[in-house]
């Protein structure tokens, strides 16, 4: 079993189904890859190894269950999806000891379609990042060089993946943080449609932006494990009651004739890195090899995305964050004399810089004299780019661009948080329109050795066609190999 753990979760769901291979087994496999590879990569707030060999051993002993699609499988959940009875901090130091009595709604599913968690992952604090440096307690490294990042925020979630830690992983997507981090580790990361996976349980930064997704380490794992946490919640207001297709059955398509791909001109131009274009451009030849067609189409308000979605993510982050005040849960400072001043002193020494930097700013373009001036104005400016969107998919079925603009960085590149807000230009329109989006690995950068991903982003509710185009690609590229940990 030492080499279970290089098995997709496709692989290992269906040793799993035919006993080939014990739940038991699968779960001490990761918990061995973990103790090899976490001193290096740091991907993990908590694992729950006894938890999750006790709930192996009983399941091993009434025997695999095919109505069960997830089996025995051992997953990892980004650590700001609630779980009960384990801790779920969003990586800062105001939740540190938070223990929930439910599971969010996707954890619920997860287990009863019969997976096992067997961790937390760690993030940027409240998801607020796109390299895992803002978390309270540890930066999390890149599998494939651990001088450098792993995105963010779901960074956790997809070194893990990466680092075969587990064999998928649950991560979030409020501006690209699924996507980023999956680009940068190398492995399949989905932003399903806003409204298509249960928000119930997830502890929110911008609530008009957060969307629940899969990272794993094919398209056939990604559309497996969606299969399971999508669908209509009453518990969410915003989750939408449309029918579920088979993601699974979708797949396998011989070639993609008939398909057209959007190139928007906005996206392939200046400040892509040349490993990075080339990369891309081979993998978008390798689709018009396989039937596609391609077209230019344009998304104009693209350099206007970045300030419409700081300006919104950061008012919904105020408004979100300010249950956190030490009264009802979370932490509390001791010393303080009065009410005020415990709020003040409780939430400066929860709050991280980079969180209580957007609390600040989202403050501002909410107050009075300031809300009509920016923050009326980027709801305006977020319909007009949905627009955008909708005029080029009467051209194409997909688009299809760069995740970021380059590889992974080294830790400590991007000081300056401005920096780091402009390398999310390609990810953060999918959520302001609410559209699905995903990252494929498509090849390493000839320079960095570093992994390159292709975005894929598509209509609503276009998961499963965008899927089945994602594995026609990937199988006819050849599988993307594991860091050499």
């Amino acid at each position: 079993m030492s080499e279970l753990y290089t098995k997709t979760l496709s692989q290992v769901a269906a040793m799993l189904g035919s006993g080939e291979v014990t739940a038991v087994e699968a779960v001490r496999a990761c918990l061995d890859r973990i103790e090899a590879t976490e001193p290096e990569v740091k991907a993990l707030l908590t694992v729950t190894g006894e938890q999750a060999l006790k709930q192996a051993e009983a399941m091993d002993a009434a025997g695999p269950d095919a109505a069960k699609p997830l089996w025995g499988v051992p997953v990892v959940l980004k650590d700001l999806l609630a779980t009960k009875d384990v801790k779920t901090t969003c990586a800062s130091k105001i939740l540190e000891n938070f223990v929930p009595f439910y599971d969010a709604t996707a954890v619920t599913r997860l287990k009863e379609a019969g997976a096992i968690i067997i961790g937390k992952a760690n993030m940027d604090e409240f998801a607020m990042g796109s390299s895992t440096e803002n978390s309270a307690f540890f930066q999390t490294r890149n599998p494939w060089d651990t001088e450098r990042v792993p995105g963010g925020s779901s960074g956790g979630s997809g070194a893990t993946v990466a680092a075969g830690q587990c064999f998928g992983a649950l991560g979030t997507d409020t501006g690209g943080s699924i996507r980023t981090p999956a680009s940068f580790c190398g492995i399949v990361g989905l932003k399903p449609t806003y409204g298509r996976v249960s928000r119930f349980g997830l502890i929110a930064y911008g609530s008009s932006l957060d969307q629940i997704g899969p990272m794993t380490r094919s398209v056939e794992d990604a559309a497996r494990m969606l299969q399971v946490i999508a669908g209509y919640d009453p518990k969410d207001s915003t989750s939408v009651d449309v029918e579920v297709p088979d993601y699974l059955a979708a797949l396998g398509r011989e070639n993609l004739e008939g398909v057209t791909i959007g190139l928007p001109r906005e996206y392939w131009g200046e400040g892509l890195d040349a490993e990075v274009e080339a990369s891309l451009k081979a993998s978008v030849d390798k689709m018009e090899a396989l039937g596609a067609r391609t077209v230019e189409v344009s998304l104009s308000l693209t350099d206007y995305a970045i300030a419409t979605y700081y300006i919104i993510a950061m008012a919904e982050a105020s408004s979100n964050l300010s249950r956190f005040d030490g009264v009802r849960f979370g932490h509390r400072d001791k010393d303080a004399d009065e009410l005020i001043d415990m709020y003040t002193r409780s939430r400066t020494q929860g709050f991280g810089d980079e969180v209580q930097r957007r609390i600040i700013l989202g403050t501002y373009v909410l107050s009075s004299g300031y809300y009509d001036a920016y923050y009326n104005k980027a709801a305006k400016v977020r319909r007009l780019l949905r627009e955008d969107f909708d005029k080029a998919f009467t051209l194409c079925d997909f688009i299809a661009g760069p995740v970021l603009p380059t590889t992974a960085f080294k830790v400590g590149d991007k000081v300056d948080p401005l920096q780091m807000y402009l390398i999310d230009i390609f990810t953060i329109s999918a959520n302001l329109a609410g559209l699905p989006g995903m990252s494929l690995p498509v090849g390493l950068g000839a320079d960095s050795g570093m992994p390159v991903g292709l975005q894929l982003m598509g209509p609503a509710f276009c998961e499963a066609d965008m899927l089945s185009v994602a594995e026609c690609l990937e199988r006819n590229l050849g599988p993307m190999p594991m860091p050499a940990l």
